[in-house]
């Protein structure tokens, strides 16, 4: 163990305390307050019940009713078969992540539907057939236990990453259990550390016999949200119920937790706390001489690692600090042993800062050098920074240009580090580099559907307000403007996360290769230009978003691509509200719709599931003015009596305890309440991803194209 941890514990201990601060407005901080639908106002409450037996029933009876018509086409099978021999090919892409031990992989096929942890050597990955060493069989685990259990990660302690707290949810939930497990034994370990109590949350490692953990420990730890908002150390052999607390946020928080600052090396250099004030926003805080130093630093900013004796923070706004403004979406470096001394006072030095339609998309640190991953105008790029005679220094990594470009893992170790490349057509390309030469090719994905004679435009639509949307189509060559082309359009626009090209796969096998087209939008909302691109379709602005996807929808049919008897949308989570809103406020531009996982009743998205989390993206409703924005635009307010909408198929999964399955459930009785057609299909086991096995993957997948040809291709 190393020094450093142990004055962490010291330090964790000495500075155990209440954080108070101020709090973002909530509903109950006005006077006046919304009224929120109830029993009268709405009559499908009880489909808020995940597991009743009288929802239950309902969900049976829909699954029967939605299955006995698309299953019962003939080329169901077929597409099924085509989604599966995908989603279990032993010739993908086994992507791993670096530990001292070996290069770790989690795999699911046909034999290991639940799918196995294992391991292998590097100089065996570099083979067309690697060799892989069963950690642990979650088949095994399950059947063993009379469970569902979904792998789902683990936090191991460094530097020998072989102790793990192994996190299992059952059926696919977000909430999970926690078993300690020895990588070295390859089993469980005998009396360890156990919480068998699901919750969210998680652990950190303090050292081999301590934990910092942040669980719900019952009445009065968890948020609105139900994320925890205490932390606790926990010493092996004693009871977690007294298990001092040394952090404490609010209720008010999304969430708030406390973790160690280590760099590559694994020392301990502070124990930082931090309070979720909203979804988008936080408040961090050092612990420094018992006591916890609230760290001046905007809202929409956070600590982003250690590199070369530096701490690194990036910013999502402008900051403006001792005389000098680092723009949105920067890097900004302090000396490390600088902030020690005085977290708020070291000299802030720019690393990076975005160019026009530039933003930073992931990174990593390795032993001795920084990584990030760039969007360009949606291109992707990776840049290595380095601290030399006293300056940052970039460069762009060697990697194919005009592609979505990521980094899939790298060693905190070694300067060891792989890359991705893919693009609509193009299969996925993996790279490696020992951090000494450019990066080579190690892995390639085979080709999965027949891409000859399609190619791939960018074009812009313009939104309501003028501001253009990029999009991409994917297309036959050639194609005739004639509006009789089938189109899947699909977007997301929220949340500040990016949509981007990506090998189709599953899609070009069942859609493109039938003579569809394919569309990504790139909206207001999600974050393919930067933070300002996604804050600029929130809260009382959300409607960009809406405009923005019905925008793009506009523009296909006006340049003859499709029309709207031919033209489909899909979305999932955010983007299934996306889908909702589209159809609910143009139900004439579209021939079909996909609802997904959705956000669906936006008046009481807050006390469903994880809702009061995602408050700083839509609004309160509670709150009158914010309630306005909502009641605008909320999907399952809008469906109306004699209007004619695109028949819709919603499906969700009943394990989804993070938007909830009864967003989807109540948007289908509403329409059938109002006399419309409609799909239902809920996965009974699934959490919010859907399929906890490619075998209800696949079927989930078929069933979704069935719809699309049956609504958009059949005669």
């Amino acid at each position: 163990m190393k020094l450093a941890s142990t004055l962490a514990i010291t330090a964790v201990l000495a500075a155990a305390m209440t954080i108070g601060a101020t709090t973002p407005a909530t509903a109950e901080a006005h006077n006046e307050t919304a009224p929120i639908p109830g029993p009268e106002e709405d009559p499908y409450i009880w489909l808020e019940e995940a597991r009743s037996d009288e929802a239950l029933a309902w969900v049976e009876a829909e699954n029967a009713r939605t299955l006995g018509v698309l299953e019962a086409d003939p080329r169901f099978e077929t597409l099924k078969g085509e989604a599966l021999a995908i989603l279990d090919s032993e010739d993908r892409i086994p992507f791993v992540s670096f530990r001292p031990d070996g290069l770790y992989n989690f795999w699911q096929d046909r034999e290991n539907p639940k799918g196995l942890v294992r391991r292998t050597t590097l100089e065996s990955y570099q083979t067309d057939d690697p060799e892989w060493e069963t950690i642990l069989d979650i088949d095994a685990l399950a059947a063993a236990e009379g469970k569902e259990w979904v792998y789902k990660g683990s936090s191991c302690l460094p530097p020998a990453l072989s102790r793990c707290m192994i996190a299992l949810s059952d059926g696919g939930e977000d909430a999970t259990i926690l078993r300690e497990f020895d990588t070295s034994t390859k089993n469980f370990v005998e009396g360890g550390f156990a919480i068998e109590h699901k919750s969210q949350g998680g652990v950190s490692w303090i050292d081999e016999n301590t934990l910092l953990v942040g669980r719900d420990f019952g009445e009065g730890t968890l948020t609105d949200s139900e994320y925890p908002f205490t932390t606790r150390v926990w010493v092996r052999g004693t009871d977690l119920a007294n298990a001092p607390e040394v952090f404490r946020g609010e209720s008010s928080d999304v969430s708030a937790g406390a973790y160690l600052l280590r760099d590559s090396d694994d020392v301990v250099h502070a124990m930082i706390g931090y309070r979720g004030i909203s979804f988008h926003e936080r408040e961090y805080f050092v612990s420094v001489n018992d006591d916890w130093i609230k760290l001046d630093l905007p809202a929409k900013a956070n600590p982003y690692g250690i590199v070369d004796g530096h701490l690194l923070f990036s910013t999502d706004v402008d900051w403006e600090v001792d005389g000098q403004t680092f723009p949105a979406d920067s890097l900004i470096a302090v000396d490390l042993e600088e902030w020690k001394a005085d977290p708020n006072g070291a000299a802030k030095t720019l690393v990076w800062a975005p160019q026009e339609r530039q933003t930073k998309r992931g990174g990593a640190i390795t032993a001795n050098a920084l990584y990030v991953g760039l969007l360009d105008n949606v291109v992707g790029k990776v840049l290595e920074f380095n601290f030399e005679d006293g300056a940052w220094v970039s460069k762009q990594v060697a990697l194919p240009d005009n592609a979505t470009v990521g980094i899939a893992a790298s060693s905190d170790e070694t300067d060891q580090i792989m890359f991705t490349v893919t693009g609509f057509l193009e299969p996925t390309t993996l790279y490696y580099s020992d951090g000494s030469s450019d990066p080579v090719v190690l892995k390639t994905s085979p080709e999965r559907f027949d891409a000859a004679g399609m190619e791939v435009e960018q074009h812009e639509a313009t939104s309501a307000d003028g501001t253009k949307i990029p999009y991409f189509i994917v297309k036959p060559a050639g194609m005739e403007m004639s509006g009789d082309t089938a189109v899947l359009m699909t977007g997301y626009g929220g949340f500040q996360v990016p949509r981007l090209p990506g090998y189709l796969g599953s899609t070009g096998k069942m859609w493109l290769e039938r003579g569809g087209a394919y569309v990504l939008a790139n909206l207001r909302g999600g974050g393919e230009f930067g933070p300002g691109w996604h804050q600029t379709a929130i809260r009382e602005n959300k409607q960009r978003t809406w405009d923005d996807f019905i925008a793009v929808g506009e523009d296909l049919v006006a340049r003859g691509y499709t029309s709207p008897e031919h033209l489909g949308i899909q979305g999932g989570s955010q983007g299934g509200l996306l889908v909702g809103t589209a159809i609910t406020q143009r139900p004439d531009l579209f021939g079909a719709a996909i609802v997904q996982i959705p956000l669906f009743d936006m008046l009481r998205y807050h006390v469903i599931g994880r809702g009061a989390s995602w408050i700083g993206e839509y609004g309160d409703p509670r709150i009158p003015e914010q309630r306005a924005w909502i009641d605008g635009y909320s999907p399952y307010q809008m469906i109306e009596e004699g209007v004619d909408y695109p028949t819709p198929f919603l499906w969700a999964s009943t394990a989804d305890d993070r938007t909830h399955p009864a967003h989807a459930r109540k948007g289908a009785a509403r329409f059938a309440e109002q006399g419309h057609d409609y799909y239902y299909f809920e996965d009974t086991v699934g959490g919010h991803s859907g399929g906890v096995d490619n075998e209800q993957r696949a079927k989930i997948q078929a069933l979704q194209y069935i719809y699309l040809m049956q609504q958009l291709m059949d005669e």
